[in-house]
C-alpha cells in the first residue's frame, strides 16, 4: 500500500494508483475532461491539476508516491484548473454550458463559476444525425479523444478517429462519410464517455450517461445474449428513457453492446400483444384472461383424459427468468404428471451440458470469465463473440492486444480471427478431427501435464491409441487446415502457462456436437489447465440466449430435475418429492424434436410454448408448422404475434425482461438479479403469473407465491443452489453456482479438489471422427453455415422493432468471389438458396470471409425462410440440430421467382 497526504488527510492506496485516485480517496472532486476510469490516462486537458510536493502536475497521469504531499484546494491550483476549464469552454457555443446541460464540462464550469456567456462563437462545424442511436454535434467536440480511445481500447472496433488540425480537430468516423455508414457497432461507449454532449443518444435518453446518479434508475441484467451484462435502466414518465451499462457490472464493467444498450424500442411497439387471443372459428380473436385461462385448463384436462399425462408437453424459455422456468417444470411434473418439458438449450448448448458433464461432472463452464484476464493463450473455437457476444469479444480482444496469443478456429475469417496469431479454418463438420489433431501434437511433443493425467484424469491410454490415427497430415486432409497450422496452434496452447478455451455454437450444433465438446475438453485435461490447478482457465461455452444456462439449471429438461438430478435417480426424485409433496415421474420425457414428432403422429395433444418462436428458430421449419397444426391445443406465451403464435389456439401476452422480477444465470454460472423497470403493456402478465393462473384453473396450488420464494424452494430441491436468494443477490450483485450455503461464496472455479464425476476424475474422450449428416454433391454443391449478425438477436422479434432495423435491414448470404462467379451471383443482388428441405431468399454479399464452397447467413428475418433450409439431422446424444452443416445451391433470383 502507498500512504500519502492529500489536503492534510492521510490516504492509503494500492500499488499503481494515481494522484487522481488519492484525491478522490480524500474526498476531493477534480474535473477530468480527458479522463475516464475505463481508459488509460491521457493527461491532455490539464483540468485535474494539483500541487504535489510543490510541483504542478496532472493528477490523472501522476503516480501516487509514498510520502507525497498533495494540495488540491489552494487558491493558486484552483485558479489553474479554472483557467484550463475556461480555455476549453471558450471555444464552444453557449449551448454547451447551458444550465440544463448534463455534460461534465457544464458541471465543471458551474463548479468553477465560469459564466456560460463567456463561451465563444466559433464557426459552426455541423452535425451528423445519420445514425439511429448516435448523434454527433461537432460544435461541442473538444478533441479530448475519450470516444476514440473508448472505441479502440474497450470496444476494439477502431471506428473513430480525430481529424483536422489545431482548433479544427474533431472526432469523425474513421472510414469517412456519415456515421451510419461507418464501422460503428453502436456499443454506446462514445456516448457514455463524451464529456461535452458532442456525442449523444437522441430522444429522451439524450445526455444520460452511466456516470450520473439518478433516483429513477433500476439495476437489472440484460435479456439478450448469455454474457449477463449489468444495466441501469432510466425511467421517465413510466417509460424507458435510456439503458446504460453499469460501471460496476461484474461481467461488463461499464460496457455494453447495441442490443442491451439501445434495443428496447420493442417495448412500445404498436405490435406488442396486450390482451389474450383465443382461436374461434379458425380465427384468433381477443378474449379476457379468465376466458383464455379457462380454454387452456380445459384443453389440458382433455389432453390428459385422451392420452394420459404424456399427451401434454411444454417448451420452456431460455429468455424467461430462473423462477419462471422452475415453475413451468414443477407444473408439468407435479400437476400434469409428465417430464415432457424442454427448453431451447436443446437447439444450441445441449451438447455442452452433456459433454461437460461427461468430461468433468457438471453442466457448465469450469471457470469464471474474470480469469481470462490472466490467460496468456486464448483458443476460441466455433464462435464469433465480436458479433454474438460483443462485450466478451471486446474483453478477449483487449487481452490479445495486451500480449496473449490468440488462436481462432472457425470456418469464417471474421471478428477475432482478424487479430489471431494462428487462424484455423476447418471445413464445417470436421471439428472432432481438428481437436484430435491438436491433441496428437500435445501428446507427441510432450506438451502435457503427466502428474495431472496420472492423479486427476482417466482415459489417457485409450485416447493415445486413437490419436495415433490423427497426425496433422491426415487431419489436414479431413479438415482442410494445413498441418503446419495445426502444429503451431497446438504448440501455442501447449506451451502457454495459462491457456484458455472458449467455444460457441460452431462446436455444438452438429451431428456429433457432444463428441465435439468432449474432444475439445480433452485439450485442457491433457494440459492440466482445468480444476483449479493454476495452470489455465479451463473451458467455457459462450451461451447464446440470456438464460439458456439458467433454464437448464432449473430443470426445464425432460430427463433432469433442478440442479441436474436425473429423473431416473430415486434419490433425486425423493428429494424433489419431499419438497413438492407430489410424485415425480421416473421416466424421461420428450425432447423438443420428439414433441413435434409426437404431435404429427397424434400422440401429443397439448403443447405449451413459452417465449420461443419455434417456426422461426427450429430446423426444418415446415415440419414444425405441420406439428403445431396437428396438435389439438397449442398455447403460446409471447410479446408479438410471431409465426409460431399464428399457429396457436391460445396466445397469452406476456412481459419482457425489462418488465419482470427474478434472476438469470449467465454463461459462467453467475446468478444475477432481474428487476422490473416498467410495467408490461395492457393486460400482459409475467410468465410467472401465467403459470400460476393455469395451475389454479386446473385446481392446483404450486406454492411459491413470489419469484423470491421460487428460488428459495429450488434451493431446497437442488443443494447446489441452496445458498442463493434474492436478498443475497441484492447485496452481492452476482454469485456463481455451486453455492450450497448462504454463508459460503459460490464456486467461481470448479473442481479445485476433485471432479464431479462418479470417480472424481476428469474423463478424456476417445470418440473417433465421424462425418457430418450432409455432404455437398452435384445438386447441392455448397455448405451452408448459419449464425448471428451483430445488430440482431435470435429471430429478431425484438431487434427488428426499433433502430436496429436501420442498421441491418435484411438477411444476407455471404459467399466467396469464386462461387459468385461460378453461380452468376452479383454482390447486393437477390438470390434464391435451395436445400433438400426448403428454400430461402436473401441478398448476396460477396467477400473473402469464407472459403470457396461455403456460404453463411443469419436467421434474424424469419420471412426469408432460412430455417426451412436446415435438416432434421441432430446430435446423436442430445438431439441438438445440425445447423452448421447444410448442403445448398445458390442461384440469382429470376424474374419469375
Amino acid at each position: 500500500m502507498t500512504r500519502l497526504q492529500v489536503d492534510g488527510v492521510t490516504v492509503e492506496l494500492p500499488a499503481g494508483a494515481t494522484l487522481l485516485d488519492a484525491a478522490r480517496a480524500a474526498g476531493a472532486e477534480l474535473p477530468t475532461l480527458c479522463h475516464d476510469d475505463r481508459l488509460r490516462p491521457a493527461g491532455s486537458c490539464r483540468t485535474c491539476l494539483v500541487h504535489a510536493d510543490g510541483r504542478t502536475v496532472a493528477a490523472c497521469v501522476t503516480p501516487a508516491e509514498p510520502g507525497t504531499a498533495v494540495d488540491t484546494v489552494g487558491e493558486e491550483v484552483r485558479e489553474l484548473r479554472r483557467d484550463a476549464v475556461a480555455l476549453i469552454a471558450s471555444a464552444l457555443p453557449p449551448r454547451a454550458l447551458a444550465d440544463d446541460s448534463p455534460s461534465e464540462l457544464a458541471e465543471a464550469c458551474h463548479e468553477s463559476g465560469i459564466d456560460p456567456t463567456d463561451s465563444g462563437a466559433a464557426p459552426p462545424r455541423g452535425s451528423d444525425e445519420s445514425h439511429p442511436y448516435v448523434h454527433l454535434d461537432r460544435d461541442l467536440c473538444i478533441a479530448c479523444g475519450r470516444c476514440v480511445r473508448m472505441c479502440a481500447d474497450v470496444q476494439g472496433t477502431f471506428a473513430l478517429t480525430l481529424t483536422g488540425r489545431g482548433a479544427d480537430t474533431v472526432v469523425a468516423p474513421g472510414t469517412g462519410g456519415p456515421w451510419a455508414a461507418s464501422d460503428c457497432v453502436a456499443c454506446g461507449g462514445c456516448v457514455d464517455t463524451c464529456p461535452t454532449g458532442a456525442i449523444t443518444q437522441p430522444g429522451p435518453g439524450r445526455g444520460l450517461t452511466s456516470r450520473r446518479a439518478d433516483p429513477d434508475r433500476v439495476r437489472t441484467t440484460c435479456g439478450y445474449c448469455g454474457v449477463g451484462c449489468a444495466l441501469d435502466v432510466v425511467v421517465r414518465d413510466e417509460r424507458v428513457a435510456a439503458v446504460l451499462p453499469a460501471r460496476d457490472g461484474p461481467v461488463n464493467r461499464g460496457h455494453a453492446c447495441v442490443k442491451g444498450r439501445f434495443s428496447y424500442g420493442y417495448l412500445t411497439s404498436a405490435e406488442r400483444l396486450t390482451e389474450p387471443l383465443v382461436r374461434r372459428g379458425g380465427v384468433l380473436t381477443p378474449a379476457s384472461w379468465d376466458e383464455a385461462i379457462a380454454v387452456v385448463a380445459e384443453g389440458l384436462r382433455a389432453a390428459v383424459g385422451h392420452g394420459g399425462p404424456d399427451a401434454v408437453a411444454a417448451i420452456s424459455s431460455a429468455r424467461a427468468t430462473n423462477e419462471e422456468n422452475y415453475l413451468v417444470q414443477k407444473f408439468l411434473r407435479t400437476v400434469i404428471g409428465t417430464n415432457n418439458v424442454d427448453n431451447c438449450s436443446r437447439l444450441c448448448h445441449a451438447p455442452s451440458a452433456a459433454g461437460l458433464t461427461a468430461s468433468f461432472g457438471r453442466a457448465g463452464g469450469t471457470d469464471s470469465f474474470d480469469d481470462v484476464e490472466t490467460a496468456d493463450c486464448l483458443l476460441v473455437v466455433g464462435a464469433n463473440p465480436v458479433e454474438a457476444h460483443p462485450v466478451v469479444g471486446a474483453r478477449l480482444l483487449q487481452r490479445a492486444l495486451a500480449g496473449a496469443t490468440l488462436v481462432v478456429a472457425d470456418p469464417r475469417n471474421v471478428g477475432l480471427a482478424r487479430h489471431a496469431d494462428v487462424r484455423l479454418r476447418p471445413r464445417p463438420g470436421t471439428n472432432v478431427a481438428l481437436f484430435h489433431g491438436l491433441a496428437h501434437v500435445l501428446v507427441d511433443e510432450r506438451l502435457v501435464d503427466p502428474d495431472f493425467l496420472r492423479d486427476r484424469a482417466t482415459g489417457l491410454d485409450e485416447l493415445t491409441e486413437l490419436l495415433a490415427d490423427y497426425p496433422p497430415e491426415r487431419v489436414a486432409g479431413i479438415t482442410g487446415v494445413p498441418a503446419d497450422d495445426i502444429r503451431r496452434a497446438a504448440r501455442l496452447y501447449g506451451r502457454a502457462e495459462r491457456p484458455a478455451v472458449l467455444y460457441g455454437l460452431g462446436v455444438t450444433e452438429h451431428l456429433h456436437g457432444t463428441d465435439g465438446v468432449r474432444t475439445l475438453a480433452n485439450l485442457p485435461i491433457l494440459r492440466g489447465a482445468v480444476g483449479g490447478t493454476g495452470h489455465g482457465f479451463g473451458i467455457s461455452p459462450l451461451r447464446g440466449q440470456n438464460n439458456v444456462q439458467g433454464a437448464s439449471d432449473m430443470g426445464a429438461l425432460p430427463d433432469l430435475l433442478p440442479g441436474y438430478g436425473h429423473v431416473t435417480d430415486p434419490e433425486a426424485r425423493d428429494r424433489a418429492e419431499a419438497v413438492w409433496g407430489r410424485p415425480v415421474p421416473p421416466t424421461p420425457g420428450l425432447r423438443i424434436p420428439e414433441m413435434f414428432e409426437a404431435a404429427r403422429e397424434g400422440r401429443l395433444r397439448a403443447l405449451w410454448i413459452i417465449g420461443e418462436d419455434v417456426c422461426a428458430t427450429d430446423p426444418d421449419s415446415r415440419r414444425v408448422a405441420e406439428a403445431l397444426d396437428a396438435c389439438p391445443l397449442v398455447v403460446v406465451d409471447e410479446l408479438f404475434l410471431s409465426g409460431t403464435a399464428r399457429h396457436a389456439d391460445v396466445v397469452l401476452p406476456v412481459a419482457s425482461w425489462l418488465e419482470k422480477d427474478g434472476t438469470f444465470v449467465n454463461f459462467d454460472r453467475r446468478f444475477q438479479r432481474v428487476r422490473a423497470a416498467v410495467r408490461p403493456p395492457g393486460t400482459a402478465r409475467t410468465d410467472f403469473e401465467v403459470v400460476h393462473a393455469v395451475a389454479t384453473a386446473t385446481g392446483a396450488d404450486l406454492g411459491c407465491p413470489t419469484p423470491a420464494d421460487a428460488l428459495a424452494e429450488c434451493g431446497r430441491v437442488a443443494p447446489v443452489f441452496a445458498g442463493l436468494s434474492h436478498a443475497r443477490l441484492d447485496r452481492e450483485g452476482a454469485v456463481p453456482w455451486p453455492c450450497p450455503s448462504p454463508d459460503r461464496p459460490g464456486e467461481a472455479t470448479l473442481y479445485a479438489r476433485e471432479f464431479a464425476t462418479p470417480d472424481g476424475r476428469a474423463h478424456l474422450s476417445a470418440a473417433p471422427y465421424l462425418p457430418p449428416g450432409e455432404e455437398p454433391d452435384a445438386d447441392y454443391p455448397l455448405l451452408l453455415v448459419t449464425g448471428r449478425r451483430w445488430a440482431h438477436y435470435n429471430s429478431g422479434s425484438m431487434t427488428r422493432r426499433g433502430g436496429n432495423l436501420l442498421l441491418d435491414t435484411r438477411g444476407r448470404l455471404d459467399l466467396h468471389p469464386e462461387d459468385a462467379v461460378r453461380y452468376g451471383v452479383r454482390d447486393g443482388a437477390p438470390v434464391v438458396v435451395d436445400s433438400r428441405h426448403g428454400q430461402a431468399r436473401l441478398i448476396a454479399r460477396v467477400g473473402a470471409d469464407l472459403a470457396p464452397g461455403q456460404v453463411f447467413c443469419a436467421f434474424h428475418f424469419p420471412d426469408e425462410g432460412v430455417n426451412s433450409l436446415t435438416s432434421e439431422h441432430a446430435d446423436t446424444v442430445t438431439s441438438c440440430p445440425e445447423y452448421k452443416v447444410t448442403a445448398v445451391r445458390v442461384r440469382p433470383t429470376a424474374s419469375d421467382d
